[in-house]
């Protein structure tokens, strides 16, 4: 396992500890970039119509589309440390 990983799966794990909640937009971008960080490019068909909150999360991953999973894993990392700081 590679430290970028490690320092990945840790940032997931320390979320879980954060004080408060975030706002919306914070949750879907942290959503998206785990998502790409783990998962890569979205591959999934777009949710039914209304599920607002699946169609929300589908479009926020989207949005990170060709964004390489280590460029997604360092955003992710650099934002879970911001919200903890």
């Amino acid at each position: 396992m590679t430290d970028l990983r490690r320092e990945f799966e840790q940032a997931a794990a320390d979320i879980q500890r954060l004080g408060m909640r975030p706002d919306n937009d914070t949750l879907l971008k942290l959503y998206a970039l785990y998502k790409q960080g783990s998962e890569g490019d979205l591959k999934r068909t777009q949710p039914g119509f209304f599920d607002f909150v699946g169609t929300a999360k589908h479009e926020a991953w989207a949005q990170l589309s060709g964004v390489p999973q280590d460029e997604a894993m360092r955003r992710y990392i650099a934002l879970v440390q911001q919200l903890l700081a």
